[in-house]
């Protein structure tokens, strides 16, 4: 059945508004930048956040992050859903969400990717590695996720993400504490010293079902995969699907003596 002109004549202008509305708040971003602060600032400012903001809600950290740092704030998302960029976008419209590009990604994650930044009020960052994988396996050897998966995500993942960051103040990650035991510990909010800026993780206190549930209430955009036995969602040549009970983790670098990327840890 064709799709009638007047859905399509529809799509099209609300896609054209949501164009118009990002160019708009680009042309202005450079007015809305406030002028960096120095770590041992944004130290103390983490240091005194950390305690204030150990028991609040999602709402009440991310209302305090647009206010104390605008747009100085990245929202790190690995496209296995949109929730946590379409919470923050709650209080910062258009906040710059960064996606590792590793060169490794499902065909899914990318499609989840172009749909968020399509049809979301996000400005999506690629973050890239120095070398693409081709020149990566020239100067390493083919598969070095295989051979030494925690080289392949410092170079692929954590070194660009380091570099990317420097201008930034406040990076808002999605971990949870149910994710695994190496996160049970979450804080809402922290400094990160291996990056130099304060690092918040606003769902720390949600579960796997309350995620699907906002999900589901708010129309934001999940990864296929999420709901074909993939609850957590990396690179494909590192990811397999969790058997019913695992570990929502169990599915990354499964046989391998390696649990974290290196980005939280």
């Amino acid at each position: 059945m064709s799709t009638p002109v007047s859905s399509l004549a529809e799509r099209r202008e609300r896609q054209r508004a949501h164009d118009r509305a990002r160019d708009e708040h680009h042309a202005r971003r450079s007015d809305l930048l406030r002028p960096q602060r120095d770590t041992s600032e944004l130290q103390v400012i983490a240091a005194d956040a950390s305690t204030r903001f150990a028991e609040a809600s999602t709402d009440e950290v991310l209302a305090w992050v647009a206010e104390e740092f605008g747009y100085r704030t990245a929202v790190a998302c690995s496209m296995a859903d949109a929730v946590l960029p379409h919470v923050v976008a709650r209080h910062l419209p258009w906040v710059d969400t960064l996606f590792l590009e590793t060169g490794y990604h499902f065909a899914e994650t990318i499609g989840t990717r172009d749909a968020v930044e399509a049809g979301m009020e996000l400005t999506i960052v690629d973050v890239t590695p120095a070398q693409s994988v081709e020149e990566q396996d020239a100067a390493q050897g083919p598969r070095l996720y295989e051979r030494d998966p925690g080289l392949c995500c410092q170079l692929r993942k954590v070194e660009p993400l380091h570099r990317t960051l420097q201008d930034y103040e406040v990076w808002i990650t999605g971990v949870r504490r149910e994710e695994s035991p190496t996160r049970a510990d979450t804080p809402l909010v922290s400094w990160d010293a291996k990056n130099g800026l304060v690092k918040v993780n606003p769902l720390a206190a949600w579960t796997f079902d309350e995620l699907l549930d906002y999900a589901e209430q708010h129309g934001v955009i999940v990864n296929p995969l999420v709901q074909d036995g993939y609850p957590s969602i990396g690179c494909a040549p590192c990811t397999r699907r969790v058997a019913p009970g695992e570990d929502p983790r169990a599915g990354r670098w499964a046989g391998l003596d390696k649990t974290e990327c290196g980005l939280h840890t």
